[in-house]
């Protein structure tokens, strides 16, 4: 039974990756995030409230997720301890492994034209982004490129950041004068600098987060799925 087994181990990865994009759809629709809204065909209405949408597709996704699991262990178990050749334990096989296949099927054709239908708020994704001060390093840098040791530009740039959390601003809302409070250095191609697509852009790493790259390991996906 290595054959059921090494399926059911198979659909189990599978679910493990579907539970995991199940999490990020939920946090991407609370009202913390609010990065997504799902179309109200793969939602539930709140028993008292109103205005509230329940990602429960994605939460019995990320439920059934154990199930599968539970399957792939049956099997192990049900081999673990019995002789060579054929034993009648192994009639245990059917159930476990037809559970498995129907379990995934299902959330496969559920989550597809979920995601289909979803749909994303980048404005909110944006002015997160910001918040997260994700181009404090990249402020560093500027300072670093003109002239100031790293170390003097790391201790800056953390400064000014804690300045923006306290007074609930994001480096880019600073004006220059504000800038110059911290170091003459700073001038008005700073802005250039710390923007969020100049950041992304900057990283050209293999896999890094530029838009080439992404439509890139888009496309080497595509060409996967299609062979």
């Amino acid at each position: 039974r290595d054959f059921c087994i090494e399926l059911c181990a198979a659909l189990s990865t599978c679910m493990m990756h579907l539970s995991r994009l199940s999490e990020e759809i939920i946090l991407w629709c609370s009202w913390e995030f609010k990065f997504i809204e799902l179309d109200d065909a793969f939602t539930t209405g709140s028993s008292i409230m109103p205005q509230k949408k329940n990602p429960d597709v994605t939460e019995l996704i990320r439920g059934k997720t154990g199930r599968v699991y539970g399957d792939l262990n049956t099997l192990l178990v049900m081999m673990k301890g019995i002789p060579l050749a054929y034993d009648k334990d192994m009639q245990e096989d059917k159930e476990a492994i037809f559970d498995a296949v129907d379990t995934l099927e299902l959330c496969l054709r559920t989550v597809t034209p979920m995601l289909a239908t979803m749909t994303p708020l980048p404005a909110n994704m944006r002015r997160a982004a910001a918040k997260g001060f994700i181009n404090a390093t990249d402020c560093a840098d500027y300072l670093t490129k003109k002239g100031m040791p790293f170390r003097d530009a790391y201790k800056c740039t953390g400064t000014m950041v804690a300045a923006c959390i306290a007074a609930d601003k994001t480096l880019e809302e600073l004006t220059l004068d504000e800038f110059k409070q911290y170091s003459d250095l700073f001038e008005e191609d700073v802005y250039h600098a710390i923007d969020l697509t100049t950041c992304c852009e900057g990283r050209t790493s293999y896999g890094g987060p530029t838009k080439a790259s992404v439509l890139k390991q888009i496309e080497l996906v595509k060409e996967k799925l299609q062979a």
